[in-house]
């Protein structure tokens, strides 16, 4: 049975534009897709662009924003996210997920869709990150996408409050 520890921090102003109980249901709708079962814990941020462009420079050396960064805490090999070493509360160590709120609310524009389905689908892609999913090579991307997909057909939508 999924055991989730997530910490999840809205910069201010995008506290009370997002539900943290509906992120927190989104992530482990994403574990669960993703067969994950164990004890996991996890951090979760929703930010502005700065916010994630000073990430983006300071972590992977490009210098703009993006929608979503992934950092994993494990070793990652053939999908199966392993820890560097296993801690004593025998709690899997993810890693952090960032989510730039105006690129998601952006993408959601021109898709045409909710922002919340955007935000669910930016969670589980860095969640499945987090996992050891790529999309570099096609078939890796296939699978990542399949699992999205996936985990969209069962997230709920339709209420107003992301």
């Amino acid at each position: 049975m999924l055991k989730l520890k997530i910490s999840i921090q809205i910069e201010k102003p995008f506290t009370g534009l997002v539900s943290r109980e509906w992120l927190k249901k989104a992530v482990a709708l994403a574990l669960s897709h993703a067969g994950i079962n164990k004890a996991v814990e996890l951090g979760l941020v929703i930010a502005s662009d700065e916010t994630v462009r000073n990430l983006n420079l300071k972590y992977r050396g490009v210098d703009h924003t993006t929608d979503v960064l992934a950092f994993a805490f494990a070793e990652v090999s053939e999908n199966k996210a392993r820890p560097f070493a296993v801690p004593p509360d025998n709690i899997i160590h993810l890693g952090e997920i960032i989510i730039s709120y105006h690129q998601a609310k952006k993408q959601a524009e021109e898709q045409k869709h909710p922002l919340k389905k955007e935000l669910a689908l930016l969670v589980t892609h860095g969640v499945l990150h987090l996992l050891g999913y790529d999309h570099e090579q096609h078939e890796d991307e296939k699978k990542m996408r399949t699992l999205e997909t996936k985990v969209l057909n069962n997230i709920e939508i339709r209420d107003n409050l992301v």
